[in-house]
């Protein structure tokens, strides 16, 4: 899709950054964040969740659709979950950790914090909270960050409880996990300063840089996530949830101002050609005989086909709005909300089994000529007819434009749509916890990873690109923890960074050493109980039984080691061996020799201390 021009088209946008705090404790309660596999679940319970009113009495239009689709949840507890999530005890305080952990984060963003800060319930029915709600609490607001393209200013600072996390979706509803449910998360909103794709991108990156200089949030996968907020003029407010990749948010910002670009084109020609969008019908007698076997499918179960004709919408269902994402997959989308696989439309027809006749009796029994479109929806009696009102709807909505909505983000960076966008009917107060007072004098600024970066390079030598890796590194806490303790800054941030890295490629399970795994090695390797030469065999031994300590690893190894009276007698065997050669090249056979001795002795010791037993044994020879 063409580069538009953003500033003619009134292209306004702003970003929603929900970020994972790496807390000891929950929210809520005190069981540890730690994310567990579905297969270590203790045991499963079922819930049925429905929408409630808002302390105005309203209902969430969001929630609203949400609960017409009737679903089970089930969720899988732990022996690291408690009553807390599963709603059958009432929440704890607010963590004291992630209360400071925000506080720095405001601090950071420059806002002004609030005197009090009180937790609210925000109506969620989609499964992923078992309570139905989820709790926030403002922290600060009125903040500010710099990009090239001019400030952005941060609207507010949340702190509120993750979601349980989906495991899969069943034929009654969705399974969710509640270990993630309740850990700490940051919610920073910003302002609709945002001009360009690029300045999008720009800010996302900035915040994220501001998060990670805390050392207290989580890293990996889904750990972060990104919402972005975009409309152009003519158009309207489109929230779109779960982008993952901050090098995603440019392309999918091009590609909703292309989307938008082109529905108002759409409705330009729907309003010429005096559109309109008629009455769902039953229209299964047209397909009672049908070789489609999708078609054909529903109907022979007892199911039915309903229609919607859309007068003068013939060419325009069919029309890319997006890659690979035409007005008619915005009508399925709709359709798949209420449970319908889909739906056909008379732009791609003849096709999939239905035939040419087939297409002439459909337009016939809606009353559709040549310059219309007709939809159908092919299910169980229910689900066609709910499918087909839904279509209808969104086809209304296509005379007007942009519908406002809540979309998700494809890998490819096109979107669906999810729900419609809620609104402040989902909010009211929680009476189960207290509000706390808030004092970011209490807290310390954090410095930034850009000044760690600088003084790793100024006080610890590290080159550019290895002080950056530290920085911005998920080790980076445990960098810092090492050097206060002596460690070599340059030994340790080679070990985090360039032999981890190392070891990963070689298909070593790194996950499974611990920072204090790797602590206790560089310890050991200060206090020269294990040469630098075996740290990489040690990992090794560590990564393959995590139950071993450091110093048992390096017995496992077979790396104990050994006195510089063993060391002179390797390496007085390897120049013996290799006499002829030392006799007629001198120093000029230490290379080679010196790798040979190190080979011999397994790194078991230290290299400058073997350099220099060669270095003799060579001059005594030579």
């Amino acid at each position: 899709m063409s580069e538009y021009d953003y500033e003619s088209l009134g292209l306004v946008a702003g970003l929603e950054i929900h970020q994972q705090l790496d807390t000891e404790t929950k929210l809520f309660c005190e069981c540890p964040t730690e994310i567990r596999e579905p297969s270590e679940s203790e045991r499963r319970f079922t819930r049925f969740l429905h929408p409630t009113k808002s302390e105005l009495g309203e209902l969430d239009e969001a929630a609203l659709e949400e609960s017409r689709v009737e679903r089970e949840f089930e969720y899988l507890a732990y022996d690291t979950t408690c009553l807390v999530e599963e709603d059958e005890e009432p929440p704890h305080r607010l963590d004291e950790e992630a209360r400071e952990v925000v506080l720095q984060i405001a601090s950071l963003l420059d806002m002004e914090t609030v005197d009090q800060a009180h937790v609210m319930r925000k109506l969620v029915i989609d499964g992923s909270n078992t309570s139905g709600f989820q709790r926030t609490s403002l922290v600060a607001q009125d903040g500010q960050i710099s990009t090239s393209d001019g400030p952005v200013g941060v609207e507010d600072l949340m702190l509120e409880e993750e979601s349980a996390q989906r495991v899969e979706e069943t034929d009654e509803g969705v399974v969710y996990s509640l270990d993630r449910l309740g850990i700490p998360l940051v919610e920073i909103g910003t302002r609709p300063d945002i001009s360009s794709p690029e300045q999008a991108r720009e800010a996302a990156e900035t915040i994220g840089m501001l998060l990670r200089s805390t050392g207290t949030v989580k890293r990996g996968l889904g750990t972060i996530r990104q919402d972005v907020n975009v409309s152009i003029e003519d158009g309207a407010r489109v929230e779109i949830k779960g982008v993952q990749a901050l090098d995603q948010i440019d392309e999918i910002v091009r590609l909703e101002v292309g989307r938008q670009v082109e529905l108002l084109d759409i409705r330009d020609e729907l309003r010429s050609r005096d559109a309109s969008v008629g009455e769902t019908t039953d229209v299964t007698d047209v397909f009672e005989d049908t070789e489609s076997g999708v078609v054909g499918g529903a109907v022979n179960s007892g199911g039915k086909v309903t229609a919607v004709p859309l007068y003068g919408f013939d060419g325009l269902v069919g029309r890319e709005i997006q890659p690979d994402r035409r007005l008619g997959t915005e009508f399925s989308d709709h359709a798949k909300r209420h449970g319908a696989g889909g739906i056909f439309h008379t732009d791609e027809l003849p096709a999939y089994g239905v035939t040419e006749e087939e297409v002439a009796a459909l337009k016939d029994a809606v009353g559709a000529g040549d310059d219309d479109a007709v939809a159908i929806v092919a299910a169980d009696a229910e689900t066609a007819e709910l499918a087909i009102e839904a279509v209808a709807e969104r086809a209304e909505t296509a005379l007007d434009g942009v519908p406002e909505e809540t979309r998700g983000a494809n890998e490819d960076g096109t979107t669906r749509y999810l729900r419609p966008l809620p609104g402040a009917a989902r909010m009211y107060p929680e009476t189960d916890v207290p509000p706390v007072e808030l004092d970011e004098s209490e807290v310390e600024t954090p410095e930034l990873l850009t000044e760690k970066v600088e003084r790793y390079q100024s006080e610890f030598g590290l080159g550019p690109g290895l002080a950056e890796q530290v920085a911005y590194g998920r080790r980076m806490p445990l960098f810092e923890r090492a050097v206060s303790e002596g460690i070599d800054a340059t030994f340790a941030a080679g070990l985090l960074e360039s032999t981890m890295t190392e070891l990963r490629r070689d298909d070593v399970p790194v996950e499974n050493v611990t920072e204090d795994h790797l602590l206790d090695v560089m310890r050991l390797v200060e206090d020269d109980e294990l040469a630098k030469e075996g740290v990489n065999d040690v990992l090794e031994t560590i990564a393959e039984d995590p139950t071993l300590t450091a110093e048992e690893a390096v017995e496992e190894a077979g790396l104990s080691g050994v006195s510089e009276d063993e060391v002179r007698e390797a390496v007085s065997g390897v120049v013996e061996r290799n006499e002829g050669q030392v006799k007629e090249e001198g120093m000029g056979a230490f290379s080679a020799l010196m790798g040979e001795a190190m080979g011999a002795l397994r790194g078991r010791a230290d290299g400058e201390i073997v350099s220099d037993v060669l270095r003799e044994e060579i001059q005594k020879r030579a």
